[in-house]
C-alpha cells in the first residue's frame, strides 16, 4: 500500500525526482512479486515435497514389517527412554533383547527399543523391520508426510519473500548512496560561496 501511495503522492509533485518515482515504482514491483511469486514458490515446492513424501511413504510401507518379537531379557542398566519416533514424544521404550521371526523366516535376536514398562522374559511385543528381520524405524505416516511438505512450502514461501524484501532494500540502498553522492557534489560545488555576502551578484 506505502507503494501505491508513493506513486500517487509523487505523481504531479513538482519536488518529485526521478529517484523518488523509481523508488515507489520498485516498492510496488517488490508488492507484486511478494503477492504472487511467494504463494507460486510455496505452492510448487510444498507440491513436490508432498509428491516425494508421499513415495517414501509407499516404499516405507511396501518394504517394512510389523512383526512380534518377545523378551529374552532387560539390556543391563536400561532405563526408560522417550521413543524419539513418537509423535507424542511421550512414549517411554525399554531397551531389551529380544527374538523375533522376520518376513522371509529368519530368525533374529538382537537388542531393541519395546514399548514395555517393566518388561519380563517371554513379553510379547511389536517391532518394525526390513524384509531381512532387520530392526528398523516405523514408516513415516501420510500425516507426518503431508505436515513436512506445509512446512516446505510455507518455509520456500518465506524465502522467496525475503529474496523479494532484500532485492527491494538493496535497490533503494544503491539509489540513495547515489543521491548522496549526487548532494555531495553538488555542495561542493556551491560550498565555497555559501553564506558569504554578495553570492550570486
Amino acid at each position: 500500500m506505502r507503494a501505491i501511495s508513493g506513486l500517487w503522492r509523487w505523481r504531479h509533485n513538482p519536488l518529485r525526482r526521478t529517484t523518488d518515482l523509481v523508488e515507489a515504482w520498485v516498492a510496488l514491483a517488490a508488492l507484486l512479486l511478494v503477492l504472487v511469486a511467494a504463494p507460486l514458490a510455496g505452492s510448487l515446492i510444498g507440491g513436490l515435497a508432498q509428491d516425494t513424501l508421499q513415495e517414501s511413504v509407499r516404499e516405507q510401507r511396501a518394504s517394512r514389517h510389523l512383526v512380534t518379537a518377545t523378551v529374552v531379557r532387560e539390556v543391563e542398566g536400561s532405563t526408560l527412554d522417550v521413543d524419539p519416533e513418537a509423535s507424542t514424544g511421550r512414549d517411554m521404550r525399554t531397551r531389551v533383547v529380544a527374538d523375533w521371526t522376520a518376513p522371509d523366516g529368519s530368525a533374529h535376536q538382537s537388542a531393541v527399543m519395546a514399548n514395555l514398562d517393566t518388561p519380563q522374559p517371554g513379553d510379547r511385543f511389536t517391532i518394525w523391520t526390513d524384509r531381512q528381520g532387520r530392526a528398523v524405524a516405523r514408516p513415516l505416516d501420510p500425516a507426518t508426510a503431508a505436515t513436512h511438505a506445509v512446512l516446505a512450502g510455507l518455509g520456500a514461501a518465506l524465502l522467496a519473500a525475503g529474496l523479494v524484501e532484500g532485492g527491494r532494500r538493496l535497490v533503494v540502498w544503491r539509489m540513495v548512496r547515489r543521491r548522496y553522492a549526487r548532494w555531495d557534489q553538488a555542495w561542493d560545488k556551491a560550498g565555497p560561496d555559501w553564506g558569504r555576502a554578495g553570492t550570486g551578484s
